[in-house]
């Protein structure tokens, strides 16, 4: 029978742990994502500009919590902000 050690069982309960937690982190991230495309799509400028608060606000946390890395948070941010910003632009 193989040894195992103490902190091998430990770290993998960790592991289980942090998995979930980044995965519900990153779904909760796709779906202000997706509100702010959403709201893109149905050229609604105030909804698309709260959205876009809301997702960069989350997208931040994200990076602070290493579920995601800062230049992948950053890509993110600035395309939904260069959809938004076209937006109110062809508007006015």
């Amino acid at each position: 029978m193989p040894v195992v050690h103490k902190s091998t069982i430990r770290r993998a309960r960790q592991s289980v742990k942090r998995h979930d937690r980044n995965r519900a982190t990153l779904g909760a991230l796709k779906s202000l994502v997706k509100k702010v495309q959403a709201a893109v799509a149905e050229k609604k400028v105030e909804d698309a500009k709260v959205s876009l608060r809301q997702a960069t606000s989350a997208l931040g946390k994200a990076v602070t919590k290493g579920v995601m890395k800062p230049n992948t948070a950053s890509r993110r941010i600035a395309r939904l902000t260069l959809h938004v910003n076209s937006l109110s632009a062809s508007r006015s």
